[in-house]
């Protein structure tokens, strides 16, 4: 879904690529036709992209600029923020938007066969390689490739995608010939790569290679003016898929939707429509229809927030004079921990990101576990 910046001409362009356009009071919406197949065969999920709060309008405005360009683009944003959608909104937008549109999940490909997978393969190159295959480099050629959860490429595959991006062009497995592709890549990724990077996960030359521009798509959470335009736009959809035309929201039922934290972002709003619209009994779909993965005003469990989180608990109950606040603190971390691994301490003291004696030290200062006696020599 697109704000009211998106043109008629724009609308109509993109409805010819998979792309349909309706009206939701004064907000423009372009979602994927479900019924349209892309090149890959694949059925284009029924999802939508609203520009309509100020956040979302300043990306849109990114977006523009960089899609008449050949660059490759990195999307950071959580699950659910709808990273694909933006691709192909770019692709659209782009010279290359009569060319196909590939999109590849790097975290489902085979460790065995993901280097055939994206680069081709000839007859006889391994076992089970009955015939010559285009990767899908080859196959997105003239057009865009998106390279969806990057950050879990395997670290050999990075150097072999390096190599692809600089030199713009592929050997498939089984061959010594290049083929030179034509292809814009965009990457995505739900994963910190400056974390990756630090932790040896990820290459710090290809994270460069693929930042040569980058945006950043921000949590349903953090633009609330889309929350609206997309839950009629979900109402819409599922209304007609289920013969349930007649159904509103009760604006109690919209405020409810404004208030949550949206922890699964537009995804998990385009289920809760979705779920409402099969419980809603008559033609409102009221405030206890609405499902949440979790409860309304609880904040998303990110790590991103897991530090405000914290700080907010720790002022108040040192502004309310409580003692002990900062052992208080370490001993609910460390039997949290604890609980969680189901009393494992290697576990517990992986998750905690701390040594297994430095757990064992801290269990035993609170009494849950006793230390070790030495043996006498």
């Amino acid at each position: 879904m697109i704000g009211n910046t998106v043109s008629s001409n724009t609308v109509n362009d993109l409805s010819g690529k998979g792309i349909m356009s309706s009206e939701t009071g004064r907000s423009r919406v372009l979602a994927f036709d479900a019924n349209i197949r892309s090149r890959q065969q694949a059925t284009i999920r029924a999802s939508a992209i609203v520009f309509e709060d100020p956040a979302s309008q300043a990306l849109q405005s990114d977006l523009d600029r960089l899609a008449p360009s050949d660059a490759t683009i990195l999307i950071n944003g959580e699950t659910g923020t709808g990273k694909e959608l933006i691709a192909r909104y770019i692709h659209a937008r782009s010279k290359r938007a009569d060319g196909p549109f590939v999109a590849v999940n790097c975290g489902a490909l085979s460790a065995s066969l993901a280097e055939a997978d994206l680069f081709g393969h000839e007859k006889g190159a391994f076992t089970g390689a009955l015939h010559r295959q285009i990767g899908w480099f080859e196959a997105a050629d003239s057009g865009t490739l998106l390279l969806d959860e990057i950050g879990d490429l395997a670290l050999p595959l990075q150097v072999k995608l390096l190599r692809v991006l600089q030199e713009r062009e592929v050997t498939r497995v089984g061959s010594r010939q290049s083929i030179p592709v034509n292809v814009r890549v965009i990457a995505a990724t739900n994963v910190d790569l400056d974390d990756a990077i630090r932790a040896k996960r990820f290459r710090e030359d290809l994270y460069f290679r693929l930042t040569v521009a980058s945006v950043r798509l921000p949590g349903l959470r953090d633009r609330p003016g889309d929350i609206a335009p997309l839950a009629q736009f979900f109402l819409e959809l599922y209304r007609e898929r289920l013969d349930r035309r007649d159904l509103t929201f009760d604006p109690l039922a919209l405020a409810d939707l404004q208030r949550h934290s949206w922890p699964g972002n537009i995804r998990e709003l385009e289920n809760v429509i979705h779920n409402a619209v099969l419980l809603a009994l008559g033609p409102l779909i009221l405030p206890q229809d609405l499902r949440f993965q979790r409860r309304i005003g609880t904040a998303a469990a990110d790590p991103a927030d897991l530090e405000s989180q914290l700080r907010a608990l720790v002022s108040s109950a040192l502004l309310a004079g409580e003692d002990s606040v900062y052992d208080r603190s370490v001993a609910a971390i460390i039997k949290a921990g604890f609980d969680l691994a189901c009393g494992n301490q290697i576990r517990a003291a992986a998750m905690l990101g701390i040594s297994r004696n430095t757990l064992r030290t801290q269990l035993c200062h609170l009494g849950v576990i006793s230390q070790r006696r030495r043996q006498r020599t």
